[in-house]
């Protein structure tokens, strides 16, 4: 449930801190797009992501969910989510966890560095996480009672190329998805661009709270291609909005955009917010404290 999620994130976060040695943050500012940034072997990233949004003709909603990232290999992150949401004048419920895998294609870095994304999702309709948009996702979704929507239980695979490249500071990284479910529905498809770059490059000498090198902006673009049956722009979600990041010394790094719907089938502003903190080294750390 969210209360319970944003309450593990926390708790998680503040246990971290005390017990812990962090490490700086590696991936750009975005919510929905990807990089080819890996977590490095052996760091666990836990984060916690919000997002908020108000349906026309419908209640206001949080979605929460909670991620625990783990640096298999260099070339190997995986990660469990852990989902849930509340909305105003309904209920607060658990809506489901995701299993995500991503594989680095290539060991160097490259002008362009491919990785391969599968994830296996079970979740109900009442979903609110908006970690991506597929096929013909609409506005009146979210206006689906808790009661009714929690009924529909979606069991997919979910796969995506992931495109990346740093260029003279720059992140570019292009997306594309596609989701398919257990049962008979076609295949979805969508999108997600980003563009970001560190507010500085270069570090300062001395380590400061408010240093431009802490900070990060970007844009990101995303949202929904259709389906095998129909694949395009028609009918679709479409979203776009600016992300600010502030990476704070030893401490968590801290995220928000707003995203801006782009039609008539997307919700008019969702706020997002996001607080992660990177452990170092965590199997070692028990190891050592187990002797």
């Amino acid at each position: 449930m969210p209360t319970a999620l944003r309450f593990t994130a926390i708790l998680a976060l503040l246990l971290a801190g005390a017990a812990l040695r962090p490490a700086d943050a590696q991936e750009p500012p975005y919510f929905v797009t990807y990089s080819h940034a890996m977590e490095e072997p052996d760091n666990l990233e836990i984060n916690y992501k919000g997002t908020n949004g108000s349906p026309p003709n419908g209640n206001p909603f949080t979605g929460s969910t909670v991620e625990f990232e783990y640096g298999a290999r260099a070339w190997w992150t995986t990660e469990v989510y852990l989902s849930g949401q509340s909305t105003v004048n309904d209920s607060t419920i658990f809506t489901g966890f995701r299993w995500e895998n991503r594989f680095r294609v290539l060991p160097r870095e490259h002008w362009i560095n491919p990785v391969l994304y599968i994830e296996y999702e079970d979740d109900n309709f009442a979903d609110r996480s908006l970690l991506e948009i597929t096929g013909n996702a609409s506005v009146a979704d979210y206006a689906i009672p808790n009661a009714v929507a929690r009924k529909e239980i979606e069991r997919e695979m979910e796969y995506k190329l992931i495109l990346s490249s740093n260029v003279k500071g720059f992140n570019l990284s292009e997306n594309f998805i596609s989701e398919k479910d257990f049962s008979a529905e076609p295949w979805e498809f969508g999108y997600a661009l980003g563009a970001s770059r560190p507010f500085k490059l270069k570090a300062s000498d001395r380590r400061c709270l408010l240093c431009p090198e802490n900070f990060a902006g970007g844009l990101e673009l995303y949202g929904g291609l259709g389906t095998e049956n129909g694949f395009g722009l028609h009918a679709t979600s479409q979203y776009v909005g600016p992300t600010a990041q502030w990476n704070i010394p030893r401490g968590p790094t801290i995220l928000f955009s707003p995203n801006f719907g782009l039609n008539d089938n997307s919700l008019g502003v969702l706020w997002r917010f996001s607080a992660s903190y990177e452990i170092q080294q965590l199997t070692s750390y028990f190891r050592k404290n187990h002797q």
